[in-house]
Parts: structure tokens; sequence; C-alpha cells
């Protein structure tokens, strides 16, 4: 049945790489579990309910790519989404977090009008092979990026970003942030070692060592927990048993009438751009780095993909979470050797698992899921020497694009400066006839430029 439905011999991979690389895209992409929540009760949502929410969400998502498209990546709450809905949108606008939620919902509905109708898919075609290279060598930096941040290995200074040091963490200590940093190195240092040596699951045992080292150290004295920086205990808690919190606070309270229908709109285009960049980003990379890209560049079964994304938004709408939106630490699965929707399968199945063994999944620290992302970071980077730096009209986008994503800290924005500087440097420089640059090219071009100037 399992060959039947996912094809696993026609994408050359068995039924035990692709669990375990389910396993190793969920270990990854755990933290949302945690994350999510945490950002949304800002606004007032109650941080069980969201908890739920999140959890129903990406498994429902995740479900839909593995039968829609067949393919190996995981969705949930995406990461900046629940930050503009919860710092911009509730907190700076002043707007109630039902309302939020049905812009996001509305937004999903655009969505799926878009994919049913292949506009998405257009563009997602339009784009240049060599822009979608770059995209999959920004998202490793970015991925990178976001590991160094999750560790606290990189942190904020006087040059914007520098070297962990004690003094940058206040009140923090050796027996805290410290200890947990050169675990995080440590744990860069154990996956690497496991990937040069070729071992099965390297990326899943890197994420296991670390964190059983992390609690040796918790046993030991070497490392305490301080819930006030938030470095809190590694051994899971069963304190409050297995119950499922009640999604009853913030399921189907959407709220169309609270925002002026001008505002409205604004922020369903501002969700619009960066779910559906960041959603395109995403699929171009991880696709680009599993070599499901044909010949043209173009991703077989897109159209289902986007759907998944699309209908994972509407449905996440009306749980009670933001944006469910497909995510870059499928990257991770992928490494792994996960190539069809059973990796898929596998990590949603997880996801349901975690609403009764919340308190196991939940003690998986930061510091344990960084060196991962780091190592994936690095397995994405690799497609930059397939790139074409000696066609300036091609490098030079390419360049921007890879260093817009980790330095904006997005990827929507690394393919929006990708996108308009090849269009502006091909056009001026007078190669658009041999680029044979799109319709789709240039409207994204145009589109891009007004979100600057007039969102």
């Amino acid at each position: 049945m399992l060959e039947r439905v996912f094809k696993l011999n026609e994408n050359k991979t068995t039924v035990k790489t692709e669990i375990l690389a389910g396993i190793t895209t969920f270990m990854t992409m755990a933290y949302i579990l945690a994350v999510n929540p945490s950002i949304l009760s800002v606004t007032g949502m109650d941080q069980g309910a969201v908890f739920t929410a999140t959890v129903v969400a990406s498994f429902l998502g995740t479900v839909c790519m593995a039968l829609f498209a067949n393919y190996p990546f995981a969705l949930a709450p995406g990461m900046g989404l629940n930050a503009y809905f919860a710092y911009t949108v509730v907190l700076g606008m002043g707007y109630p977090w039902q309302a939020a939620l049905a812009a996001v919902f509305v937004e999903g509905v655009i969505f799926i009008v878009l994919s049913l109708f292949h506009i998405r898919e257009a563009i997602f075609n339009s784009i240049p092979i060599n822009l979608k290279k770059a995209v999959s060598v920004g998202i490793g930096f970015f991925i990178a990026f976001i590991g160094l941040q999750n560790a606290k290995i990189v942190v904020g200074g006087a040059t914007l970003v520098e070297f962990f040091s004690l003094d940058a963490i206040e009140g923090g200590t050796m027996k805290d942030v410290g200890i947990t940093v050169l675990l995080a190195i440590i744990g860069v240092f154990i996956t690497s070692i496991l990937v040069i040596k070729k071992v099965k699951g390297n990326i899943l045992w890197g994420i296991l060592i670390t964190w059983l080292l992390g609690i040796i150290c918790q046993f030991t004295g070497l490392y305490v927990p301080n819930p006030e920086l938030g470095f809190y205990g590694l051994l899971p808690n069963f304190s409050n048993g297995l119950s499922i919190p009640s999604l009853a606070p913030i399921f189907l309270k959407l709220d169309f009438t609270s925002i002026p229908i001008q505002e409205f709109i604004v922020i369903i285009l501002a969700f619009l751009f960066v779910d559906m960049f960041d959603t395109l980003g995403t699929l171009i990379g991880v696709a680009s780095k599993a070599d499901m890209l044909d010949k043209d560049g173009k991703l077989p079964r897109i159209k289902g993909a986007l759907l998944a994304d699309a209908v994972a938004t509407t449905a996440g709408a009306v749980l009670g979470t933001s944006t469910t939106t497909t995510f870059v630490e499928s990257a991770s699965g992928v490494s792994e050797g996960g190539r069809t929707g059973l990796t898929a399968m596998t990590t949603a199945v997880l996801f349901a698992l975690s609403l009764l063994l919340s308190p196991i999944f939940l003690a998986i620290p930061s510091f344990a899921t960084a060196p991962a992302l780091i190592v994936v970071g690095f397995y994405m980077v690799n497609q930059v020497g397939s790139i074409d730096f000696s066609d300036f009209g091609e490098g030079i986008p390419a360049f921007i694009c890879i260093a817009a994503m980790p330095f904006f800290y997005s990827i929507s924005e690394g393919i929006s400066m990708g996108v308009i500087s090849y269009v502006i440097l091909n056009l001026l420089g007078g190669k658009a006839k041999e680029k044979k640059i799109s319709i789709v090219m240039y409207v994204l071009a145009i589109l891009f430029l007004a979100k600057y100037f007039l969102i």
C-alpha cells in the first residue's frame, strides 16, 4: 500500500529512510510547538489552546502535502508571520486577535483560488534557474543563522551581530546560557563528524546526543535552569498528565468587523506577500537540494503542494493560529534522504502524537536543534557551485538574493530583491531579450517595488 500511494521505488527511497527523514524533520521543527503559543499569547490568546491549534494545523497541513503532492515537506504556523500577527497587527495597530485571524482566513481563501487557477505555479515556473539555485543557497545561510541565534552562539552587539559573550546576555552565567552555547558548538562538531562518517540519521543522532549531553550537565550541576532567561529543565515534565488543552477559547473566533476595509486589505496583502514568497522560496530551495526540479527548473506537482499550503492556512485560521506555511526545516528531512509524502506523513503523525506527549517534545532545547539547522545550512549552500556567476546578469541578482535572506532575516525579502535586481539589471543592461524574461517576472518586479513604496 505504501508503495502504491507514495511511489517509493520510483523515487529511489525506502520506508526506513522516509520514516527516519520524517522523524528528523519533526525534531528540527518541534520548537514551533513551544514558540508559537508563546508569541501569540501576548495578544491575549489562550496559550494552551494555541498549542492545540498549532499541533492540529501542522498535522492537517502536512497530511495535505503528503496526499496532494507526495512531497517530503512539512507545514506549521510560520515564524515571522506569527510575529507580524502578534506584534504588528494586534499590539502595534491595536486590532483584536480575532480580526487578525479573519485576515489570515481571507488570505488562505485567496491562496486556494490562486493555486486552483495555477497563478502561484506560474510564478514559480517563471523564476530563472540560477535565481532558484540562489534561493536554495540563501535559505542555507538563513537556516544556519537561525541555528546560530537559537543557540546564542551569535548575539546582538555593537556590530549588530557578534560572537557570544556572557556580557551580551544580561543576567546570564556560565551555568545557564554559557554551558548551552558550549553544548551547541559541541553538537555542531558531533553532527559534522557523523555526516563525514556518513552515519545514517546523522542529523537526528546529533540532536539526540546533544540533548543527552545537556541532561547529563543538568544532573551534574554544570547546567542550572534559569526560567527568567528562558533556560528550562531539560527533562520532560509530566506533572500535568497527558491532557489536551481545549480549542474552545480560540476556535472559530473570526471577526470581520473590527478593522476598516482599507486597512484590512493592507493587512491581507502583507500576509499574502510574506506567505506566498516564503512558501515559494522554501519549495524552490528544498526541492533544488533534493534534485526534484526538472530540466527546466520546474517542480512537478507544485499545484498540490501550493494547494496544501493554502488549505492549511485557511484551516489554521479557523482553528485559531496564524498563517500555516511550508517549513524550511523540511530540508533536514530531505538531507536524510526523504523524497516522498511518506516523510511528510511521518512528521504529521508525530505532530498528532505530540498532543499527548508534548512534555517530551517540548523538552528538546534550542541548543540541541541548533546544530541540525547549521549543518542543514551547509547542505543547502553547496548549490552555490552550480550558479553561473560568470554571467553577471545572472550572478549579481543571485548574489543579492543570497545576501538579502540572512541580512534582512527574510526568505521573501531575498526573493523580492533577487527578482527586482534580475529584471532591472538585465533590462537596463540590454540583456532582456537574450534572457527571455517572462511577463510574470516583470509583473513580480513591479509588485515588489510597489510593496516597498506603497504598503
